[in-house]
């Protein structure tokens, strides 16, 4: 089984060796990443002084649903105006850095946690969503509550793909995310079908208390009158979605 870090492995790799004690050198490297993310580390100023940038193809569904207040609420002090053709930066001053080993660490994973720290945005806000409704159910028989308490909250679209989108919605007694995937050829939807079935087959068999994960062809309940969710009829199209996370 392939296991991939959910960190940018080579960000790390170029900010430990930065922070090492290393002398400092000139960098201006562009970092490819999942799903066309764009990553451009640099010292465009001094050698002394370098500023990581990424371009995410989604970044103004993220801004929607919180990303600008939780990369604020992340990098704080290290926030500069963006790069020109680039959505967020940070400027780290290698003259500045923590005296502690263990601070040096996390502040270089912090860094190469960009990607996933703006892509949480919308995941935060499901479960902030979530306890509110929870709280308001707690009011009410089933029947009793409020259609807006019955129905849960708005359904959250990050189009992080030109044709894939991931769905976040919250309810009273979940957050279901959806993913919606793209299968052009009849060999890739063979395959990819056996590959989702497999993965939902396996939650039953080891992992009983895993999100519950079901696959479909046409598109869920939760995402009727959700604008650009298409059903082609032809099977190209599936979504696999996660529900009853119950936090």
């Amino acid at each position: 089984m392939l296991l991939l870090d959910y960190q940018n492995v080579l960000i790390q790799s170029v900010l430990t060796e930065r922070f090492s004690g290393a002398p400092p050198a000139h960098i201006d490297q562009t970092v490819s990443d999942f799903d066309g993310v764009i990553y451009h580390i640099s010292t465009p100023e001094t050698k002394t002084k370098i500023q990581l940038s990424i371009q995410i193809r989604c970044y103004k569904d993220l801004v929607k649903y919180g990303a600008e207040q939780v990369l604020q609420r992340e990098y704080g002090q290290y926030v500069v105006p963006p790069e020109p053709g680039y959505d967020f930066s940070v400027l780290i001053d290698l003259e500045s850095l923590p005296e502690e080993k263990e601070e040096r660490d996390a502040l270089i994973m912090k860094m190469a946690l960009l990607k996933r720290n703006a892509m949480a945005a919308p995941f935060e806000a499901a479960y902030e969503e979530h306890y509110k409704l929870k709280e308001e159910a707690s009011k009410y028989t089933s029947e009793e509550a409020p259609q807006g308490v019955r129905e849960g909250g708005e359904v959250m679209a990050i189009h992080y793909r030109e044709e894939e989108a991931i769905y976040v919605k919250a309810s009273h007694d979940r957050v279901t995310v959806i993913f919606s995937t793209i299968f052009r050829e009849e060999t890739d939807r063979v395959f990819g079908k056996i590959f989702i079935q497999e993965f939902v087959d396996a939650r039953r068999r080891a992992i009983q208390n895993a999100p519950q994960v079901l696959f479909r062809n046409d598109p869920p309940l939760e995402l009727q009158g959700v604008p650009g969710v298409r059903d082609t009829g032809t099977g190209e199209i599936g979504y696999v979605t996660f529900g009853k996370w119950h936090r």
